[in-house]
């Protein structure tokens, strides 16, 4: 099944779609002049509107920070991961034979990038409507169900930060590998003491691990 009978797109623009689908590598290496790295910057865009449209009208006596809270568990890789799988993008990814030996890390980060991508090209061809129909069907159901993708753990330290007038800071203690595939290694300090240390392909998720293990050495929150 192709991607246009699969999720029942007219369009007359199907190279529009290919651009989406296509990574750099493949880009490279077929000496293309596109990726899919432009409408993965408009879908992000896009879904960020359209999600906080959603939780606005649902949750009408929610503030600002609550909201932005709740988006940001339904709009982060994991979850742009899940729905990306559960929607069987990554069959249609173009990547380089050349580039097979991608990293665990580089493979996901590509398939939560497909979604934003491919809704680009939706919005750009189809228009808005369009573009909400098919996020209200790859998401709302999740966002109703209060399906946990991320737990903000640093948010949750801040908190307990704040209300005993203690000081959070974070601190770099390694980082290690290629430039596109580098791990951190960050640790979470209360008052300047080390209560935690977490590792993560990025600052901020080593600081959420850091943050998540001094809530379990502090026996706070969520075990």
């Amino acid at each position: 099944m192709d991607l246009f009978e699969k999720f029942g797109i007219e369009t007359d623009n199907k190279h529009l779609y290919e651009i989406a689908f296509t990574h750099a590598s493949y880009s490279t290496y077929n000496d293309l002049d596109y990726t899919y790295e432009r409408l993965e910057f408009l879908g992000d865009s896009v879904l960020g509107v359209i999600v906080s449209e959603y939780l606005y009208k649902k949750y009408p006596n929610y503030e600002e920070g609550e909201l932005t809270k709740i988006r940001s568990n339904f709009v982060c890789q994991n979850a742009l991961i899940y729905y990306s799988h559960k929607l069987g993008l990554q069959e249609f990814l173009k990547v380089s034979v050349e580039e097979s030996n991608l990293t665990k890390n580089e493979v996901l980060s590509i398939t939560a990038d497909l979604f934003e991508s491919f809704l680009g090209a939706i919005f750009i061809d189809k228009g808005m409507d369009y573009a909400k129909e098919f996020v209200a069907n790859a998401i709302f159901k999740y966002i109703d169900q209060k399906r946990v993708f991320f737990e903000d753990y640093k948010s949750s330290i801040k908190e307990y930060g704040d209300a005993n007038e203690l000081k959070i800071t974070y601190e770099v203690l390694k980082e290690y590998g290629v430039p596109h595939d580098k791990t951190f290694i960050m640790a979470c300090l209360i008052d300047g003491k080390e209560m935690g240390v977490g590792r993560g392909k990025n600052k901020k998720e080593a600081e959420q691990a850091a943050a998540k293990g001094a809530m379990r050495k502090l026996r706070i929150g969520r075990k």
